[in-house]
């Protein structure tokens, strides 16, 4: 996809942002754009700051940039993390700034948090396998982010079950699910062994430092994608679903951040030569996905800003054909 010329700036809200990056075209552009230009955009680490204005209050800051003729974009994502705001508004708000690499110029600011949603989910749905069961940890703000990525790149899904430890939350959930999608059967579970046992794709985003996938309930062939944990003391499943499973990251960084491997990496239950590829890999094909029915594989995904800047290439480019179609 070429870039438009820089000719204005614009503001690209929640609302224009799920228009213009609807899961088909964001999971293709993924797809493509993962293998060709992953390997050329630099991505520094975060970098975190604590603010003193609020309790436990932190800044987060992901640059990255990309040089090549098709992706001549610089995005710095800033997120600000205010865990005192709950439970009146969300704790956790961010915001994209996208420029020209080549010259500077500002381009577009785009709402970060709609972003990160997105593109968490798309991720997801790109490393799952075909299901009819799929099985939703968690109930927060990326639960129905996952099931309509999953949805919408696997159309063989028949029944979604949701565990919360918060039953309202996955109530919500499930009435929201069930009305957007009345061919699904939408199902509530008491226990998260019941939905590992019988889940074809297990997707979990919570907020854990304790399992809630005991490896050794996940049923030959199945698919388990963690999203939730993003440092070492966060874990969504135990070191049997490691053992059982052939490991998949999304980047690098998952093997530094995501205290599921880390903590495998240090008992020595999991070698680095035991992961099996990057999602970039993957999608370039250069290594195998499943070997066989019967295998099951597991997804980590802690998110970079390699995708960040991906997504917002293609939120940019769609919204600026846009209105310029309209004028």
């Amino acid at each position: 996809m070429a870039a438009p010329p820089a000719n204005r700036f614009v503001y690209i809200d929640a609302a224009a942002l799920h228009s213009v990056l609807p899961f088909p075209a964001l999971i293709s552009h993924l797809r493509t754009g993962l293998p060709a230009f992953a390997a050329g955009i630099h991505c520094p680490h975060r970098v975190s700051f604590p603010l003193p204005t609020a309790p436990s209050a932190s800044l987060l800051l992901m640059p990255s940039w990309s040089a090549h003729p098709s992706l001549p974009y610089l995005a710095l994502k800033a997120v600000t993390s205010f865990p005192a705001n709950s439970p009146r508004f969300p704790s956790v708000h961010a915001a994209v700034s996208l420029f020209d690499s080549a010259s500077g110029v500002p381009l577009a600011s785009l709402d970060g948090s709609a972003l990160t949603l997105v593109r968490t989910a798309a991720v997801s749905a790109l490393a799952a396998r075909p299901p009819s069961t799929l099985a939703l940890a968690g109930a927060g703000a990326l639960a129905p982010y996952l099931a309509e990525a999953h949805l919408s790149a696997l159309p063989s899904i028949s029944r979604i079950l949701i565990w919360n430890r918060t039953k309202a939350k996955s109530a919500a959930l499930a009435a929201r699910l069930r009305d957007a999608h009345p061919g699904v059967a939408v199902e509530e579970v008491d226990s998260m062994d019941e939905a590992v046992s019988v889940a074809d794709v297990v997707s979990c985003a919570t907020g854990s430092q304790e399992p809630i996938v005991r490896g050794e309930l996940l049923k030959p062939g199945a698919h388990l994608d963690l999203v939730g944990s993003f440092t070492p003391a966060m874990r969504e499943c135990d070191d049997e679903a490691l053992r059982r499973g052939r490991v998949f990251i999304d980047f690098e960084a998952a093997m530094q951040e995501a205290g599921e491997l880390v903590g495998a990496l240090q008992r020595g239950v999991l070698r680095r030569e035991d992961v099996a590829g990057t999602l970039a890999e993957l999608a370039a094909g250069s290594v195998a996905g499943r070997r066989s029915d019967d295998e099951i594989t597991v997804f980590k995904s802690v998110g970079t800003a390699v995708v960040d800047l991906l997504a917002a290439q293609l939120a940019y480019e769609t919204y600026i054909a846009t209105i310029t179609k309209k004028t």
